[in-house]
């Protein structure tokens, strides 16, 4: 089957479930985006390798890294190879430099490693034909329009609980700097990813 190279295009808070994110992975050389539901402690872990900002102790994916290396694996690639009912599937290609194994994982988990292995991710071509959205114009605009994005496999259980706390709208973006510095070193990872989606929303 034709795969299909895709990069990351961004992370929006969900505009169909509360309490969860959408993942945008967009095909590389083409207008086709994938967006996939992840649950917010997900895509904080996306979040912080891709800002490159630095907990003050290691994640459970940066743990997943050092213990791979450790051993001399590395992930090669990771592949989104089924759709089904409107959940992802996907999973890794690792090698240790003389086998390569394919490891089941949920959709988000994988990413993350990604962005830490520096890992090519693909598709094959019958999902993003299927669940793909080919678009115009700003990345991430058309997800205020979408009712039914695909879910990754394993987040059935996605809360639907909102944080209390800030409007952070209000707020000015040196207040809102602070504020994500004194996330960041409490290890408050969800507030972080909020104060830093706002920050990103500002900046287009």
């Amino acid at each position: 089957m034709k795969k299909v190279k895709l990069d990351i295009i961004g992370l929006s808070y969900s505009q169909t479930q509360s309490g969860a994110y959408a993942l945008v992975l967009g095909e590389v050389n083409g207008r086709r985006r994938l967006p996939i539901i992840i649950g917010a402690f997900e895509a904080q872990a996306i979040a912080i390798e891709m800002e490159k900002m630095t907990p003050s102790r290691p994640l459970t994916h940066d743990l997943f890294k050092t213990f791979a290396q450790t051993y001399h694996i590395e992930i090669k690639e990771i592949l989104i190879y089924n759709l089904v009912d409107g959940v992802f599937f996907a999973k890794l290609i690792c090698t240790d430099g003389k086998e390569i194994r394919e490891i089941d994982a949920r959709t988000s988990d994988a990413i993350a490693l990604a962005v830490r292995f520096n890992s090519e991710i693909y598709t094959y071509e019958f999902i993003l034909s299927s669940a793909g959205i080919a678009i115009e114009g700003n990345d991430l605009l058309f997800l205020e329009n979408m009712d039914n994005i695909p879910k990754e496999q394993g987040s059935e259980d996605i809360s639907t609980s909102i944080p209390g706390g800030i409007n952070y709208k209000t707020l000015s973006t040196e207040e809102l700097n602070s504020k994500l510095q004194e996330a960041i070193l409490e290890e408050a990872y969800e507030k972080a990813a909020r104060i830093r989606d706002e920050l990103n929303k500002r900046s287009i």
